[in-house]
């Protein structure tokens, strides 16, 4: 069985994030993916069209264009600030969404991508998923429709070492994964026969 990469984001940068918690959980289970948690977020500086080419990026955006270009899908966790997607998730995304060039390709374009999110309110990350799912509209990615992982009162979800003990958003998440590594998947088997068919 092929094992995937997967490039795990969370939106946030709190030290106790559940959502965090969340990709922490998604490497836990018995799923076959190699998840790798993405731990630099908070170095992304504001995205400025001026230093977005290939010569002019800062190191690390350049760093992470190519972890998400290398990944055979993405696994995105987010809360919800305003409505919406916390500005530093949006910030890495802008950076990772861009081919001025017209050289390089767009790290984003096409990606299998699965979504979920945590937080403690009634409704968890729903419009943030929302906001996200439009953000990956532009990009032409591949977003896992279904399950939807929607970690509300989210506090009552984790025990107190931090380890999700709920067992239906385990069920979901393990649900998640399995839908993104079926696009992981289709994408495999197509490429080829893409490929074949332009020759």
């Amino acid at each position: 069985m092929t094992s995937y990469k997967i490039l795990a984001i969370s939106g946030s940068l709190r030290a106790e994030s559940h959502n965090t918690a969340l990709l922490r959980a998604a490497q836990q289970l018995d799923t076959g993916l190699d998840i790798e948690i993405y731990d630099r977020l908070r170095s992304i500086p504001p995205y400025d069209f001026d230093f977005d080419s290939p010569q002019r990026r800062p190191a690390i955006v350049t760093d992470l264009r190519d972890r998400i270009t290398a990944a055979d899908g993405l696994l995105i966790a987010t809360p919800e600030f305003n409505y919406s997607v916390p500005g530093v998730l949006k910030n890495a995304l802008d950076w990772a969404s861009t081919d001025w060039t017209r050289t390089e390709g767009v790290p984003l374009a096409h990606k299998p991508i699965a979504i979920m999110g945590a937080a403690p309110t009634q409704f968890g990350s729903v419009r943030a998923q929302l906001a996200l799912r439009q953000v990956f509209l532009w990009t032409e990615s591949d977003v896992v429709v279904k399950p939807e992982v929607i970690t509300f009162r989210s506090h009552e979800r984790f025990d107190d070492a931090g380890n999700l003990a709920d067992e239906t958003t385990i069920s979901l998440l393990t649900g998640l994964l399995a839908a993104l590594s079926a696009k992981i998947d289709r994408a495999a088997r197509t490429e080829p026969e893409a490929a074949l068919a332009n020759r």
